[in-house]
C-alpha cells in the first residue's frame, strides 16, 4: 500500500468551490474521533476479470474530479477556531490508488489495512482504492478476478457515497452504462403521514437498552469483521395493488433482534430492550447524487423484548408464530420512522455544533456527552442498502461485479454492525465489531446466529 503523501503548500482552489464549513455530522464525527477504533468506511467489490492499473488510476481521478465533494482536505484548525473547514482541491495530494503485492495473504492484509488505518482528514482525497489481484497469476487456488477495496474517512463520506464513487469510476473505467437501476414500484401507502421533528434521538424507555454480551479473550485494540453470502428471505407473495406485509429490511431487522436476544441469553445477560440504530437514505443514485453523509439515523424499539422473546431464547431457532408477530410490528414500526422528517441527529446534535464555543470547547462537551449518553446507545447498527442501485461493470476485461461488501465503523459502547446489501439475488452480509467486545471466533458465532434467525424469517408458504 502507499500512503498518502503528508500536506505540501496548498494548490489553486477553483472557482467554482469554495470552503465551507462542516456540517453536522461530519463536525459531530470529527469530534468523536479515536485513534483505537478508526472511523473507516469499507467497501468491497469482487470483479471477475483482471484491470488494467494505469487505466484504473487514471479513472479514479476522473471520478474524483466530477465529484468534487469528495476531493476535500481539512483546512488547518486550532482549537480556537469556530468552525472545521472543508478546503476544496483541484486534485489528489497524493496517489490515492494502490496496487498491493499480489499473494494468498494479500486480500486478508487488505482487510485489516481498511479497519485499522484511516485516510487522512489532512490530505485530498479522504479516501483511497487499493487494487488486489486474485487467482493463480497471484499465487491463489481461487479463480481468476480482481477485489478493489475502497477506505474512506466516515467524517467525510459514507457507504452510499462510496458506491456512488465506484460507480462513476466504473463508467469511466469501461465505458458501460453504470446508471442506477429505477426504484421497485411500491403500493401507495395508506393513513402514513409524514410527520416531522428529530428521528434520530433514541426515544427514552424505562429501561436502557439491550447490550451485546462480551465474549473474547484478551482485550484487543480496533475492529473485527467477517464477511458472508446469504440467500435472501423469502417473503409472502404481493397482492397486485397492495402493500407487502413487510419487506426484506424489516426481515433482516427481526433477524439482528433474536439473534442479539438469543446471543445474550446464552451468555447470561440481563433481558432489556434491544435497540437497533438504521441509517435512512432519500438521496437519488443518479450522477447528481449529493455526496458526504447524507443518511438520517433512525432508531426501531423493540421494546422489553419480542413477543415470546424469553422463551423463544430458550427454543431455538425461533418459534414461526413469534417470528410472525414480530414481522407485523416491525414492518408497522419502520413504515412509520421513514416517513418522518427531521435533523440528521436531532436537535441535541445541532444544539453541540453552534459555533458559540471554539472547535475546542465543543469537542469536549461532545465527548463528554457522548460518555454521558453511552448507557442508553442503541444495541447495534443495522445499515441496509438493499439491492445494489449499480452494475459496477468495468467492461469486457474486468467485468460486472460478482459481490459487493461493505461496513460503517463501529465503536463501544454499541461495538457492532450488520451491513447488508443485495447483488444477484443474494444477501451480501458484513458483520463487523469492536474488540472490545467479541473476537474472531464470537464474530462468527454470533454471524452463525444471524444465518439461522434470518432463514426463520422466510415465508413458509402458510
Amino acid at each position: 500500500m502507499t500512503a498518502l503523501h503528508p500536506v505540501r503548500a496548498p494548490k489553486p482552489t477553483p472557482r467554482a468551490l469554495r470552503p465551507a464549513p462542516f456540517p453536522l455530522v461530519d463536525e459531530i464525527a470529527r469530534h468523536c474521533t479515536q485513534e483505537a477504533e478508526p472511523e473507516t468506511v469499507h467497501v468491497e467489490a469482487h470483479l471477475p476479470g483482471h484491470v488494467n492499473g494505469a487505466r484504473l488510476r487514471e479513472a479514479f481521478g476522473r471520478a474524483l474530479a466530477r465529484h468534487p465533494k469528495a476531493l476535500l482536505r481539512q483546512a488547518p484548525v486550532r482549537w480556537w477556531h469556530r468552525r472545521y473547514t472543508w478546503q476544496p482541491a483541484d486534485a489528489p495530494d497524493g496517489d490515492p490508488v494502490s496496487f498491493p503485492e499480489p499473494g494468498p495473504e494479500a486480500l486478508r492484509r487488505a482487510r485489516q489495512r481498511a479497519l485499522a488505518e484511516c485516510p487522512s482528514l489532512d490530505a485530498a482525497p479522504p479516501v483511497r482504492l487499493e487494487v488486489i489481484a486474485q487467482g493463480a497469476a497471484a499465487g491463489q487456488d481461487t479463480g481468476p478476478g480482481t477485489v478493489l477495496l475502497l477506505i474512506a474517512h466516515h467524517t467525510a463520506l459514507d457507504a452510499p457515497s462510496c458506491l456512488r464513487l465506484l460507480a462513476t469510476t466504473a463508467e469511466l473505467y469501461g465505458g458501460a452504462d453504470n446508471s442506477p437501476a429505477p426504484p421497485p414500484v411500491r403500493a401507495v401507502q395508506k393513513g402514513v403521514r409524514r410527520s416531522s421533528g428529530s428521528t434520530a434521538a433514541v426515544r427514552l424507555v424505562p429501561r436502557r437498552p439491550a447490550r451485546v454480551a462480551a465474549d473474547r479473550g484478551r482485550a484487543a485494540p480496533g475492529n473485527g469483521m467477517l464477511l458472508t453470502e446469504l440467500p435472501v428471505p423469502v417473503r409472502p407473495p404481493r397482492v397486485p395493488g397492495a402493500r407487502a406485509p413487510y419487506t426484506v429490511n424489516d426481515q433482516l431487522l427481526v433477524a439482528a433482534c433474536l439473534s442479539v436476544t438469543r446471543w445474550n441469553h446464552v451468555h447470561g445477560a440481563r433481558s432489556a430492550p434491544v435497540v437497533l440504530t438504521v441509517p435512512v437514505d432519500d438521496r437519488p443514485r443518479d450522477a447528481g447524487m449529493p455526496l458526504g453523509n447524507g443518511t438520517r439515523l433512525v432508531s426501531v424499539n423493540f421494546g422489553a423484548g419480542p413477543p415470546g422473546a424469553a422463551r423463544n431464547a430458550v427454543a431455538w431457532p425461533p418459534e414461526p408464530a413469534v417470528v410472525a408477530r414480530l414481522l407485523r410490528t416491525t414492518a408497522t414500526r419502520t413504515r412509520a420512522l421513514k416517513s418522518a422528517s427531521g435533523p440528521q441527529l436531532g436537535r441535541a446534535g445541532a444544539l453541540l455544533t453552534a459555533p458559540v464555543l471554539p472547535v475546542g470547547g465543543r469537542a469536549a462537551v461532545t465527548r463528554g456527552a457522548r460518555a454521558a449518553a453511552a448507557p442508553w446507545t442503541s444495541t447495534a447498527l443495522v445499515s441496509n442498502i438493499g439491492r445494489l442501485p449499480y452494475p459496477l461493470d468495468f467492461g469486457a476485461m474486468g467485468g460486472r461485479a460478482t459481490g459487493v461488501w461493505f461496513s460503517a465503523p463501529v465503536r463501544m459502547p454499541r461495538g457492532l454492525s450488520f451491513g447488508t446489501l443485495a447483488t444477484g439475488g443474494r444477501i451480501q452480509l458484513t458483520l463487523r465489531w469492536s474488540r472490545a467486545l467479541l473476537d474472531d471466533t464470537s464474530g462468527a458465532a454470533l454471524c452463525a446466529l444471524f444465518e439461522e434467525a434470518l432463514t426463520a424469517t422466510s415465508w413458509s408458504g402458510t
